[in-house]
C-alpha cells in the first residue's frame, strides 16, 4: 500500500475522480434545467377528469392538462381539510392546468386521488392560445365570421378554423407594423417637432427667422396630422374586421364562451395529433419562444426582446472594456515605473476585481446617470427637459456599468499575457534595430493577443449573467421597442433593454402566476447558459486562431 500511494497513483485516481464528478455535476444541472424548461413545449394530451367522492361531497368534472403528480401523507390530506380512509397511509394528488382564467377560480388546481375516475382523453379538445386570460380548454361549437355561421359537425370545420385564425394573426401583425412603425415614426418625428419648438424659445430667436422657422414646423405638423388620419383609418378598419370573428367554445361543465379570433394566438388539437405532429408542433413553439414578445406578465410568449438586450449589451461593453483594458495593462506591465505606486495601482485592480456588482451598480446610478448623464442633458439636450434622455437608465450606462465591472479581469488577463512573453523576443527585436515602441506595438501585443482574448471571454462570461447592478442603471421588466431599429442614429444608447437574468428574476420571484411561470424559468436560465457557452466559443476561437497563427510567425 505504501508503495502505491508513493507511486502517486491515489493522486491521479483523486484528481480524475474530481474532474469526473464536476462533469457528472455540470451535466445533470443541465440536464435537469433542459428537461424541466423545454419539455413545458411539448403538446401534452387533454384529460377529461371525473372526481365523484361521497365522503369528501366532491362531484366534478375537469378538463386540463395534468402538470405533474406527487405522493404525499395521508395526513397532509387530513390537514388540507380531506376525509381520507384510516388504512390510507399516502394519497397522491394531481396539479391539473385547467385553463379558463376568466370562468373558473384558478388556472391551476391540485386534486387528490380519492374518488378520481381513470382519465379521459376525448377527441377534438381545442387548447387555443391567447393572448390574455391565458389558455382555454373546451369543445367548438360554431365559427362566425363576415355573416356565415359554420357549425362543428361540418366535415372541414377545423380547417376553416384554422384558416380564419391565421387571417387574423395576419391582421393582428399588420396592426403592429403600423401602430409601432408607421404611427411610432410619426411620433417621433412630432416629438423632434416639439424640441425644435422648444429649442428656438430657448436660443430667443424672433423676427422673420422665427416665423419662417414656425411655418415650416407647422407645415410637417399637417402633413404628419394627414398621415396619422390616414392611418387611423386603416386601424378602424383591421379592428372592425377582428372583432366580427368569433368562436363558440364549449367548456367541461356545459357553459358555452364566446371567444373572439382577434384574441387567439394559435389553436392546437392535442389528442388528435400523431407522434410526427406533436414533434413538429414541439419545434414550433420552441421557436416561438425563443423569438416573440413575452405576454402575459412574462408567463407567456416569447424571450426575443429579452436575447436581443442580452447580446447587444454585451456587445458594446466587448467594445468599450477591450481597449481601455489593454491599454491600461500596457503601460502597468511596460511603461510605468515598477515602484510603490505601481504597486498599490496593481493591488486596487486586484480588489476591484472581488467588489460585490452591487456597488457597481450604485455607483453607475450616481455617477453614470445622474452626474453624467444629467449634465450631457442640459448641455445636448436642454430642449427636452425636464424630461431626461441620458439622465436616467439605459443601454448605455447598462453597458457601461458592465464594462468598469470586468475592467479588472481584462487587465490583469492582459498583464499576464505580457509577462508570458519572453524576455529574448523583445531583446531580439531591439538588436534588430526596432524601437521600444515598435517592439511593443509590432512584436510584444501581438503575441499577447491570446491573454488579452482570454480577459475578454471571463469578462464576458461575467457580464451576461450579471443580475444586481442591471437593475439600477437600465434593465426593465418589459422594454416596448429594441435598442436597435430603423430609425437613426439607429442604436438607441438611451432605451431601456430586457436582459435574461433579470427575465428569470422577474418570472421567477414576482410572477402573479407560479405555476405558469416555473417551467419558463428553467427554458430561460438554459437559454442563457447556452447563450454564454456561444459567446464564449466564438472568443474561444479567435483566440485559438490567433495564438496559432502568432506561433507559425514565430516559428
Amino acid at each position: 500500500m505504501k508503495k502505491w500511494f508513493n507511486s502517486g497513483s491515489p493522486w491521479i485516481w483523486l484528481t480524475g475522480g474530481a474532474v469526473t464528478i464536476s462533469v457528472v455535476m455540470v451535466v445533470g444541472l443541465l440536464g435537469l434545467i433542459a428537461v424541466r424548461g423545454f419539455s413545458h413545449f411539448w403538446p401534452t394530451n387533454v384529460a377529461q377528469i371525473e372526481i365523484n367522492d361521497a365522503k369528501n361531497n366532491i362531484h366534478e368534472v375537469l378538463l386540463g392538462e395534468i402538470a405533474r403528480s406527487e405522493t404525499v401523507t395521508a395526513a397532509f390530506a387530513r390537514e388540507a381539510g380531506h376525509v381520507v380512509p384510516e388504512h390510507m397511509k399516502v394519497v397522491t394528488r394531481y396539479l391539473v392546468k385547467q385553463g379558463n382564467r376568466e370562468h373558473v377560480s384558478s388556472d391551476f388546481v391540485w386534486r387528490f386521488n380519492m374518488g378520481m375516475e381513470e382519465f379521459q382523453y376525448p377527441k377534438g379538445v381545442y387548447v387555443i392560445e391567447r393572448r390574455a386570460w391565458g389558455d382555454f380548454f373546451g369543445f367548438p361549437q360554431a365559427l362566425q365570421y363576415g355573416g356565415t355561421e359554420v357549425l362543428s359537425s361540418a366535415a372541414d370545420f377545423h380547417q376553416q378554423v384554422q384558416q380564419q385564425v391565421a387571417e387574423s394573426v395576419a391582421a393582428h401583425q399588420r396592426i403592429k407594423r403600423i401602430e409601432r412603425g408607421d404611427i411610432g415614426r410619426i411620433n417621433t418625428r412630432m416629438e423632434a417637432l416639439r424640441l425644435q419648438q422648444r429649442q428656438l424659445e430657448l436660443d430667443q430667436v424672433s423676427g422673420h427667422a422665427l416665423q419662417q422657422a414656425l411655418a415650416q414646423i407647422e407645415q410637417e405638423k399637417t402633413q404628419l396630422d394627414a398621415d396619422y388620419l390616414a392611418l387611423r383609418q386603416q386601424l378602424d378598419t383591421l379592428y372592425a374586421e377582428q372583432q366580427q370573428a368569433v368562436l363558440r367554445m364549449q367548456m367541461v361543465n356545459g357553459q358555452e364562451a364566446d371567444i373572439k379570433l382577434a384574441d387567439i394566438v394559435a389553436i392546437t388539437l392535442p389528442n388528435d395529433m400523431s407522434a410526427l405532429q406533436k414533434w413538429s408542433e414541439y419545434f414550433k413553439q420552441v421557436w416561438v419562444f425563443l423569438s416573440a414578445e413575452p405576454r402575459e406578465a412574462n408567463t407567456e410568449g416569447g424571450i426575443f426582446p429579452a436575447i436581443f438586450g442580452t447580446i447587444t449589451m454585451v456587445f458594446i461593453m466587448s467594445i468599450m472594456v477591450t481597449p481601455f483594458g489593454v491599454l491600461a495593462a500596457i503601460y502597468l506591465r511596460e511603461y510605468a515605473k515598477q515602484g510603490f505606486v505601481t504597486r498599490m495601482v496593481r493591488i486596487s485592480v486586484y480588489n476591484l476585481a472581488g467588489v460585490p456588482s452591487i456597488v457597481y451598480g450604485v455607483f453607475g446610478l450616481g455617477f453614470f446617470i445622474y452626474f453624467l448623464g444629467g449634465n450631457i442633458d442640459r448641455i445636448f439636450y436642454e430642449a427636452a427637459l425636464p424630461s431626461p434622455t441620458f439622465g436616467t437608465p439605459g443601454l448605455f450606462w447598462a453597458s457601461l456599468t458592465l464594462a468598469l465591472l470586468t475592467l479588472p479581469v481584462v487587465i490583469v488577463s492582459t498583464e499576464e499575457g505580457l509577462a508570458r512573453i519572453p524576455s529574448t523576443i523583445r531583446q531580439g527585436s531591439l538588436a534588430l534595430g526596432a524601437t521600444k515602441s515598435e517592439t511593443l506595438w509590432r512584436v510584444v501585443v501581438p503575441l499577447a493577443t491570446p491573454g488579452m482574448m482570454t480577459g475578454l471571454i471571463l469578462a464576458i462570461a461575467r457580464a451576461a449573467g450579471e443580475v444586481a447592478p442591471l437593475m439600477l442603471v437600465g434593465v426593465v421588466k418589459l422594454a416596448p421597442t429594441l435598442p436597435i431599429d430603423g430609425e437613426f442614429p439607429f442604436v438607441h444608447l438611451d432605451r431601456k433593454i430586457m436582459h435574461l437574468g433579470f427575465h428569470i428574476f422577474d418570472v421567477g420571484f414576482q410572477s402573479p402566476n407560479v405555476e405558469a411561470a416555473r417551467p419558463l424559468v428553467y427554458a430561460t436560465a438554459l437559454t442563457l447558459v447556452v447563450l454564454i457557452i456561444v459567446l464564449n466559443l466564438t472568443a474561444v476561437t479567435i483566440r485559438n486562431r490567433l495564438r496559432e497563427k502568432y506561433r507559425s510567425d514565430s516559428d
